[in-house]
């Protein structure tokens, strides 16, 4: 008694009523029992479409990639450790392509503690480096626009007031607003539709 009433009233009406409470138990386990197989897809498919985008981020990155191999694992879909380390330098950014060239011109092979490891100070070394970069580009742009805007000329008030034009009329001068052809236009609408 105790137990239906802690499961939820929609669990409880699909099951059939059992006196003892292992045959219960069993019962609402099957319920909720997924299959196997449709758990492997999912997870395989989450795994091909890991990807690491930027530079910052690898040791989740990886440790991500590990997660998906291991819960794989204990549904019986095995991947070697060799595999792991090379779809893991696949799914790296294009930033990290010299450290991609390094790995497969090293004669060792490395576990994936020590990819992780050498991923994590690339990603350090990638960020000082992108950080110095982005330091001498922003520089280097506001001091051309510092110029631009010296050498760019302020229009006098006048100037810019007769650049309007009007969008019924096309004459320069004046807006559709201050129209007076269009101000006519308006009248005669509304003289018309009074007279409906």
């Amino acid at each position: 008694m105790f137990i239906k009433r802690k499961v939820l009233a929609d669990v409880r009406s699909s099951i059939e009523h059992h006196d003892n409470v292992k045959e219960l138990l069993t019962a609402i386990e099957k319920q909720f029992q997924t299959s196997k197989k449709s758990l492997a897809i999912t997870l395989i498919v989450k795994f091909t479409s890991l990807k690491l985008t930027t530079v910052k981020g690898v040791r989740d990155h990886i440790n991500k990639t590990r997660d998906l191999a291991a819960r794989l694992k204990a549904l019986e879909v095995e991947m070697s450790e060799s595999f792991l380390v090379h779809y893991i330098l696949n799914t790296l950014s294009p930033q990290y392509e010299p450290f991609k060239i390094f790995y497969n011109t090293h004669k060792d092979k490395w576990s994936i503690d020590e990819i992780l490891t050498m991923c994590d100070q690339e990603e350090g070394r990638l960020i000082l480096e992108m950080g110095g970069s982005a330091l001498t580009v922003t520089q280097g742009k506001s001091s051309v626009q510092s110029k631009q805007k010296r050498k760019a000329k302020i229009q006098p008030q006048a100037d810019i007031e007769k650049e309007f034009t009007c969008f019924f009329c096309k004459k320069k001068g004046h807006m559709k607003k201050e129209c007076a052809k269009h101000n006519g236009w308006l009248k005669s609408r509304i003289n018309l539709v009074c007279l409906l």
